[in-house]
């Protein structure tokens, strides 16, 4: 199997036919998508990760070519849920998790809920709770209609690959309710007892606050002086030049940052 010819699938996962893609061999990875993307909006890292381990593409309820279940709310807990029960269905006991935008917050809920399955976590982009976002990003979420996205590349990949592209305006309409009310996000505790090596990742235009990430960053062990001390377990990478928007382009800096994180053995 190569990179550019993935082992699709479907998996029967609570209700849903969730689909996944496998792309090329050694340890397993998860990749998790952000909000309105799916499996095809992550294909530059998929394919760069994929030259040294297997990665586990996975499109989320509502996303891509999993159809959304009307009568289940999209909730990070929920997707969390999902990822660990596709392992499962794969008869993959532990694999490294990496995900961004609302994929990492689904992967750091995978660690804290399933943490059995989960050997390292890449987080790109995403805050530990709703107030680590900037001013205006939530009232900039609350504010999306089903008509903002008309003609743009996210309906248009909906509209090919969605099972009911009818569905588009219930999408907007959770992933609003997720984002601004369902999520209270991760208590400080709940972070300071991972035991996942966690390697963050953002940029330094990103729409999250870099007070916020460096406080996840201490939380997770960080932000000592390693000069009379071991290393942290957990790393922090902040791009030059990246927004949050697009951070995922940056495949220069993402791709050996990641592989080398994820390489290092556990000491």
């Amino acid at each position: 199997m190569t990179a550019t010819s993935p082992q699709t699938g479907y998996a029967p996962i609570d209700g849903l036919n969730m689909y996944y893609e496998l792309h090329g061999t050694g340890k397993p990875l998860v990749v998790l998508h952000g909000a309105f993307m799916s499996t095809i909006s992550m294909g530059g890292l998929i394919t760069s990760l994929a030259q040294t381990r297997q990665v586990i593409a996975v499109d989320a309820q509502g996303h891509g070519r999993t159809a959304d279940r009307a009568d289940r709310p999209l909730t990070f807990e929920q997707m969390a849920d999902d990822v660990a029960a596709l392992l499962g269905a794969l008869k993959i006991p532990q694999a490294d998790i990496l995900g961004y935008s609302m994929g990492a917050t689904t992967a750091l809920e995978v660690a804290v809920r399933h943490p059995q399955v989960v050997d390292k976590l890449v987080i790109l982009s995403a805050p530990l709770m709703p107030s680590g976002w900037r001013a205006g990003v939530l009232t900039a979420i609350a504010s999306l209609t089903p008509d903002l996205f008309v003609g743009s590349p996210i309906e248009a990949d909906y509209q090919r690959f969605a099972p009911h592209p009818e569905d588009f305006p219930a999408l907007v309409t959770k992933i609003v309710q997720l984002d601004t009310a369902s999520h209270s996000g991760v208590s400080a505790a709940t972070i300071q007892a991972l035991t996942s090596p966690t390697l963050t990742i953002i940029g330094d235009s990103d729409g999250i606050d870099l007070n916020h990430v460096i406080e996840m960053f201490r939380l997770l062990g960080g932000d000592i002086n390693a000069d009379f001390r071991p290393l942290p377990k957990s790393q922090l990478a902040i791009i030059p030049g990246a927004r949050h928007t697009d951070i995922l382009t940056r495949l220069e800096l993402l791709t050996p940052m990641i592989v080398n994180f994820l390489d290092a053995p556990l000491s």
